[in-house]
């Protein structure tokens, strides 16, 4: 009996073992942030004065600038940091933070008052979320609603930039109101805590915001990382059909 127990030991321990290595194959099946080669930063007011030309040269291959906020709110550093970064020869872009408490067409009017037009420039975000700390707004609105309004806003920002806008959106945001939803548009996905297929499954991705906690030259304090989804010549080939055709495909 003695050594029919040590030979089940043995074989729980050899299971084991064969699990969490086959675990670990799992995880090292998906990509981590530094396999991609393109990387940039998302900023808003919170990151204060940034030197974009230390940025550039430290790397920054990319930009998203908060733009606006709802029907009533600039960013104080949008317009600092959108002559800054395009002085700096970093392709910037700018994203509307959505508000669930005013109606579509308002931050439709007020996204295209503040944010130029541009050739050069990356297509427009629309940044879907929940916010739970909004001290003014509570509203979640139902899923069906949401999708006619993001459909609003996103044939308008098409129309108006020449480019198709990309939806920016957080893992629960995405699982509760967008899962399936929107699928010809590219995507930017939040995911700190693993690779975009291990949050959102299955749905294709252009941009992945992978950490809060980054640092880059010129920008003090803790900023947003992100990494394109494709290598090297598909960056190049992003912003030249963006540039050249006003549309972006995902990847």
């Amino acid at each position: 009996m003695r050594s029919l127990s040590r030979l089940v030991r043995f074989g729980l321990i050899a299971a084991g073992v064969l699990l969490v290595s086959a675990c670990s194959t799992v995880e090292q099946a998906y990509p981590g942030p530094k396999e991609f080669p393109v990387h940039g930063i998302d900023v808003s007011k919170y990151q204060g004065v940034i030197d974009w030309q230390a940025a550039a040269q430290g790397g920054v291959r990319f930009a998203y600038l908060k733009a606006t906020e709802g029907g009533d709110r600039v960013d104080d550093q949008f317009q600092a940091n959108w002559n800054g970064a395009r002085a700096a020869g970093i392709p910037t872009g700018a994203y509307h933070f959505y508000y669930f408490c005013r109606p579509v067409e308002d931050q439709i009017a007020w996204f295209k008052t503040h944010v130029p037009p541009a050739a050069d420039a990356l297509p427009p975000v629309l940044d879907m979320e929940w916010n739970q700390l909004s001290p003014t707004c509570k509203l979640r609105p139902p899923a069906a609603k949401i999708h006619v309004d993001m459909g609003k806003f996103l044939v308008e920002m098409e129309r108006f930039y020449g480019k198709k806008p990309i939806i920016y959106t957080t893992v629960d945001f995405h699982r509760q109101i967008l899962t399936g939803e929107l699928e010809n548009y590219p995507f930017w996905v939040r995911s700190v805590s693993g690779h975009p297929e291990q949050r959102y499954g299955n749905r294709s991705w252009a941009f992945w915001q992978y950490t809060a906690t980054g640092s880059v030259p010129g920008v003090k304090g803790k900023v947003d990382r992100n990494a394109f989804a494709g290598s090297e010549k598909q960056w190049q080939d992003f912003l030249a059909q963006n540039i050249a055709t006003g549309s972006v495909a995902s990847n």
